[in-house]
């Protein structure tokens, strides 16, 4: 079967579990993957066979040990396939292009005072041409799909962004693309990102959040990114606090630069928040994340919390220290209280989550993120 096409879509589970394996867990000789999937050490030949002839991995140099037979390990492909990513946000629209190990090969993006549906149309357009073009004819027919990172109800939002009400950003953009288009919730989608391509050691059970100009979530349950009936599930930002108003009304950029009076640059150039302002915030802030963290745990049982956001890291930093000691004053009788960590994707978490919408489709198990 030729390389330069895209066969995802007949991919078997047994395909997608070894795939999936070496990309969280690295480069992996023919035995590991035997025993980590329980399949036979010939089933594992046949399937990494065809996964080489296809393009999706690669045979590394050969590792000699001290004992035992020399092992070559398999790795993921870098152009075994490529996903696009569409990130919109308060004040940042971002397009990636990443390949098969979650690099980012091409990337663009611009800041807008409130992101308007034409305007953000054009920009995809305009760069997802822009992506092809710059690509060899036998890359681009290995792109699997592009992944859309939205808030949902953007009309929410304010008059400023009535507009959006009864449009469509997958429909529209569908129409012109000769792949798939798939969406979801930005904060679902950058915990998500953590799935796939993140660096921590995660358990089966955890919660996800995301502080941007506002805060969201993710629920991971037994491996896998819950979603909800509405597409909505782990919509953090708008639980209840015991001071009043969401989380998203403390735990946000957006609460930051209230109290701050001038908006926060969309990146790290040009933060300057003074630190006694952002020690407030982050103790506020860190007492409303705890508050929804033990919620959490007393709901569904989670060890751990990963926190990040599109924040500096010393900001992040800041907050997590906060949030940990939050916790460790609440009552807890009966439960756990949950470790917190922090997530290994930060600012690049939404975008590169929007690539793994159609990564997951067509090549994690079951077609989920997890």
């Amino acid at each position: 079967m030729a390389k330069d096409r895209l066969t995802a879509e007949l991919l078997s589970q047994n395909e997608r579990q070894i795939l999936s394996l070496i990309r969280r867990q690295g480069p992996l000789p023919r035995a590991a993957l035997a025993q980590a999937t329980g399949l036979s050490a010939q089933a594992i030949t046949n399937i990494s066979r065809k996964l080489i002839a296809n393009g999706f991995l690669v045979e590394g140099d050969l590792v000699r040990g001290r004992v035992g037979q020399p092992t070559t390990p398999l790795t993921l492909a870098p152009n075994g396939a490529f996903f696009l990513g569409l990130k919109l946000g308060r004040r940042l629209v971002e397009l990636a292009l990443v390949d098969f190990t979650g690099q980012v090969r091409l990337h663009r993006q611009e800041i807008h005072a409130f992101p308007q549906p034409d305007r953000i149309l054009t920009f995809a357009r305009h760069g997802i041409a822009t992506f092809l073009a710059a690509l060899p004819a036998d890359q681009r027919s290995r792109i699997a799909g592009l992944g859309i990172a939205t808030p949902f109800k953007l009309w929410d939002w304010g008059q400023d962004m009535a507009d959006w009400h009864g449009r469509d950003l997958k429909r529209d953009l569908a129409a012109d693309l000769p792949f798939p288009v798939f969406l979801e919730n930005d904060a679902t989608t950058a915990c998500g990102a953590e799935l796939v391509f993140g660096t921590l050691k995660l358990p089966r059970d955890f919660l996800h959040i995301y502080v941007a100009h506002f805060a969201g979530g993710g629920i991971v349950l037994d491996g896998r990114l819950r979603m909800g009936p509405q597409r909505n599930a782990g919509a953090l930002g708008s639980m209840p606090i015991p001071s009043g108003g969401q989380l998203l009304d403390q735990a946000s950029v957006s609460s930051l630069e209230h109290r701050l009076g001038r908006d926060l640059p969309p990146d790290d150039m040009g933060w300057d928040v003074p630190e006694q302002i952002e020690q407030e915030w982050a103790e506020e802030a860190g007492r409303a994340l705890a508050f929804v963290a033990m919620s959490a745990v007393a709901l569904v049982d989670l060890p751990l919390l990963v926190l990040d956001g599109a924040v500096p890291h010393a900001t992040r930093e800041r907050l997590i220290h906060e949030t940990r000691r939050a916790i460790a004053a609440m009552p807890a009788a009966g439960i756990e209280r949950p470790e917190v960590a922090a997530g290994s994707m930060g600012r690049t978490a939404r975008v590169l989550g929007a690539a793994t919408l159609p990564l997951s489709h067509f090549f994690q198990p079951g077609g989920q993120l997890g």
